[in-house]
């Protein structure tokens, strides 16, 4: 955690309100704390003149603007983290079959900015290190925030090696698109079976062609119906239902899947924290239905 900046809209306790909410749940989980993303990685995704930016914190603040919070020193070291955590979640993943990071999904971050809540971009730092690695060789990124993973989309274009599935609210943020390997663009006020009926036309057709070995999810909670910046519907039911069939198209294929925190807002913050920790207790009792022998 970081504390609150000065400075900015953008609310961190659901953060420390979500692991309430798992280590109450009973269920049984294992924590596992990353260890900070290493900045040459950062650098092989992002320009590194922005990374220098962000390690001195002392990021230009029409950048600060666009991020929506001023980058502090706490909140440099804690993005470091959560990148390391997306990581870590896919390389858990891999010997788990399913694996969270309980933050993260910075969807938004862009080459040489910040943008919309997010400093670095973890699912493209992330996978460009998995296959950098040899960890990973082709990745699939299920992006199901209720806002287009735009920075994603840019920051992976051209590669063959990693596919970008979008859905997402046509007329929310951000009001200029980037192009996804594939996106879609969903009307207001899309309910359970309607959005269930899209995902389901294009999710298992992707997996097949792209025939990925590791996908990354990001679950956001955000197209729920009240969400305070969503325009869709979706019902608690409605988000169980859409998580439950992510993690059984990857691992009815046998392959392992990590999930990143992504959106949620609303002015209860310990109600969005449930419906995350709710999102991720989810997709562990599907995964658990899959025996998958750590290697």
């Amino acid at each position: 955690m970081a504390p609150r900046p000065e400075r900015g809209t953008f609310k961190f306790d659901k953060y420390y309100l979500v692991m309430e909410a798992l280590r109450e749940s009973g269920a049984a989980i294992t924590e596992h704390a990353p260890t900070p993303m290493p900045r040459e990685w950062l650098e092989a995704v992002h320009d590194p003149q922005y990374v220098d930016e962000v390690f001195r914190a002392e990021v230009p603040r029409e950048k600060e603007r666009r991020i929506g919070f001023p980058v502090t020193e706490r909140i440099r070291d804690r993005v470091r983290h959560t990148n390391g955590g997306t990581w870590l979640a896919a390389r858990l993943a891999q010997q788990h079959g399913y694996a969270a990071n309980s933050a993260a999904g910075s969807h938004h971050a862009l080459a040489d900015t910040g943008a919309g809540y997010c400093v670095f971009n973890d699912l493209a730092v992330a996978s460009h290190r998995l296959i950098a690695e040899g960890d990973a060789t082709r990745i699939l990124i299920v992006d199901l925030d209720v806002h287009q993973g735009d920075g994603t989309a840019s920051l992976t274009a051209g590669r063959e090696d990693i596919f970008t599935l979008s859905l997402h609210a046509e007329k929310n943020f951000p009001v200029r698109k980037a192009r996804s390997s594939r996106d879609v663009g969903l009307p207001d006020a899309v309910d359970d079976d309607g959005y269930m009926e899209v995902l389901d036309r294009h999710l298992p057709a992707i997996i097949a062609e792209f025939a990925p070995d590791l996908v990354l999810y990001q679950a956001g909670v955000d197209p729920h119906v009240d969400d305070k910046l969503g325009r869709l519907a979706l019902s608690d039911a409605g988000i169980e239902v859409r998580d439950n069939f992510v993690v059984r198209q990857a691992r009815e294929r046998g392959l392992p899947i990590a999930s990143a925190l992504g959106g949620g807002y609303g002015d209860n913050q310990r109600e969005v924290a449930g419906r995350h920790a709710r999102s991720m207790l989810e997709m562990a009792r599907t995964n658990s239905s899959f025996p998958y022998p750590s290697s």
